[in-house]
């Protein structure tokens, strides 16, 4: 696990990209769409297969789709940020009993990091109408990744829990890609 120290400097560098890229808003799905790719490798490269006795435990989420179809573009993005932000703070804390690459976590942690706060620069002008018209959306997402964290919780972050999480993951991240292509 890396000390705050750590943190701290990769915060300041990715503050500096984030400035620099925020100019790039135009080219974001695109940017979006690797970086997901991206995380998408590295949440296979984390954890090995998924483990047979962990089969057993599997849980349906039910990720609410409705939030990746608003009828504007900007919306979806507010929402795909959310969605990072959930992630990020699920991905960031009792990992002990996950048993992954420490290595493959931290980049899958820094690139969520880095996209929520391109997305962040790219979308702050249109939050406060997204938050207004689709608390309801909002909600819907608070609501699917607490069932997840609940369900960490409950089963005190063992290594299915994990496991089952980390495939969970995969197919809401996998649901943002196709969205993004149609974009």
């Amino acid at each position: 696990i890396m000390n705050a120290f750590g943190l701290i400097q990769i915060g300041l560098i990715l503050l500096c990209t984030t400035t620099i890229s925020s100019l790039q808003c135009s080219h974001l799905p695109l940017q979006q769409r690797k970086v997901i790719e991206n995380s998408l490798q590295l949440l296979d490269k984390m954890g090995k297969k998924f483990p047979q006795q962990c089969l057993k435990e599997k849980m349906s989420f039910r990720f609410p789709e409705q939030v990746l179809k608003p009828r504007q573009k900007e919306n979806i993005k507010v929402a795909i940020e959310e969605i990072f932000q959930h992630i990020f703070y699920i991905f960031s804390k009792n990992l002990t009993l996950a048993a992954w690459d420490g290595t493959a976590l931290e980049q899958f942690q820094n690139g969520l990091y880095q996209q929520i706060e391109q997305l962040e620069a790219c979308v702050i002008k249109k939050k406060s109408h997204y938050f207004q018209s689709k608390e309801v959306n909002r909600l819907k997402l608070k609501k699917y990744f607490q069932k997840i964290d609940c369900f960490l919780k409950d089963k005190q972050h063992n290594l299915c829990s994990w496991e089952i999480s980390r495939a969970e993951m995969r197919r809401c991240l996998q649901l943002i890609d196709k969205v993004i292509r149609k974009l």
